[in-house]
C-alpha cells in the first residue's frame, strides 16, 4: 500500500524483515482500529469543536512530540534545513488532505470519509507512473485503477437517504471532498519518492507535516470563527486526546516500528482493515445509515486499491 508512512520508512528499513507474527498481527489490529475510529472521533465531537479546529490542534500538539522524539533520535536542524523545499511540499500536501477530510466531514459521514480517503494508493500509482522510472502500471494495475473508479462512481450515485442521514446533494459533496483529501495523501507520497526526502528519517518528514498543517489549518480555523467557538467538554476532551497521541503520534510512530520489523506487503494488506473498521464504527457509534450503493461501492473501491498496491511476484 502507497502511504505517508510506508514511503518515507522504507529507506530506513532493515535489510532482514519478517513476516507477521501475533505481536505483529496484534500491533496491526490496533492499528487499524484506531484508524478506523478517527473519522468517527472527528464526527463525534464536530458539534462543539469545528473538524479543521481539532485536526489544527492535534497537529500542533502532536508535531511538538514528534520534534521531540526526532531530536532524541539525533535529527538536527542542518537536517531540516537540507530538504526544506520539499518538506514544504509534504507539509502542503498533507494539509490539503486534512483540510479536505475536515471540511468533507461537515457534508458527509465518518464511514464515507473512510472510504473515500482510501482511494489515495490509486492516485499516487498513477502520479508515480509518470514521474518515477521503475513505477509504470501494468495491466494488473489498470485493472484495480478501472475497479476502484468505477466504485468511487456508485458509490457517490444518488440513492435517497437513509435512517435521516445527510440529504444526497450534501454526501455527494462530502465524498468528493473526501476524494480529493485523498489526493493529497497521494500527492505527498509522490513528492516524498521523487526528492530528498525518501532519503530522510521518517520523524523528520512527519515533523514537516505536521508543523506545516497544524499552523496552516489553525490560521484558516481562526479566520473561520472556529476556535472562539470551541466548547470544552469531556467528550472534546477524550476525542482530542485521541486524536493527539493515539492516532497524530502514536499510531504513525507505532507504523515506523513495525516497518522496521516486518515485511510492508504483509502490512499493507492488513491495513486495508482500516476503512472497513471505519465504515463500521460509523455505523455502530453514530448511526450512520448504508446505502446499497455505497456498500457496493465501497467494497469495489477497497477491492480496487488491494489490486493496485498488491506486491507484483519478486
Amino acid at each position: 500500500m502507497n502511504t505517508h508512512a510506508e514511503k518515507m520508512t522504507q529507506a530506513f528499513a532493515p535489510a532482514s524483515r519478517r513476516a507477521l507474527d501475533m505481536q505483529g498481527s496484534l500491533l496491526m489490529l490496533v492499528f487499524c482500529l484506531a484508524l478506523g475510529l478517527q473519522q468517527v472521533a472527528i464526527k463525534w465531537v464536530a458539534a462543539d469543536i469545528a473538524p479543521i479546529a481539532q485536526i489544527a490542534i492535534r497537529s500542533m500538539l502532536a508535531a511538538i512530540l514528534v520534534i521531540g522524539v526526532a531530536y532524541a533520535r539525533g535529527v538536527r536542524l542542518a537536517d531540516a534545513r537540507a530538504v526544506f523545499w520539499p518538506g514544504v511540499a509534504v507539509g502542503i500536501g498533507f494539509t490539503a488532505e486534512f483540510c479536505f477530510v475536515a471540511l468533507g466531514l461537515e457534508y458527509t459521514t465518518a464511514s464515507h470519509m473512510s472510504v473515500f480517503l482510501y482511494t489515495a494508493p490509486v492516485f499516487a500509482a498513477l502520479g508515480l507512473h509518470f514521474l518515477v522510472p521503475g513505477e509504470q502500471l501494468g495491466l494488473r494495475h489498470w485493472i484495480g485503477i478501472a475497479i476502484a473508479f468505477a466504485g468511487i462512481v456508485l458509490a457517490m450515485a444518488p440513492s435517497g437517504t437513509a435512517g435521516g442521514g445527510p440529504a444526497v446533494g450534501s454526501l455527494i459533496v462530502g465524498d468528493i471532498l473526501g476524494t480529493m483529501a485523498g489526493m493529497g495523501w497521494a500527492a505527498t507520497t509522490v513528492v516524498i519518492r521523487t526528492t530528498a526526502l525518501s532519503e530522510q528519517r521518517p520523524t523528520l518528514t512527519l515533523s514537516y507535516q505536521l508543523t506545516i498543517a497544524g499552523v496552516s489549518l489553525l490560521i484558516l480555523a481562526a479566520a473561520l470563527g472556529h476556535i472562539g467557538d470551541i466548547r470544552v467538554t469531556a467528550p472534546v476532551l477524550l476525542s482530542m486526546s485521541f486524536q493527539t497521541f493515539g492516532i497524530a503520534f502514536g499510531v504513525l510512530l507505532l507504523w515506523f516500528a513495525l516497518l522496521r520489523r516486518y515485511l510492508a506487503s504483509r502490512l499493507g494488506v492488513f491495513s486495508f482493515l482500516s476503512p472497513v473498521f471505519g465504515v463500521i464504527f460509523g455505523a455502530l457509534l453514530l448511526g450512520e445509515a448504508l446505502t446499497w450503493n455505497f456498500v457496493l461501492g465501497g467494497i469495489a473501491i477497497i477491492s480496487g486499491v488491494i489490486i493496485v498496491s498488491a506486491p507484483g511476484r519478486g
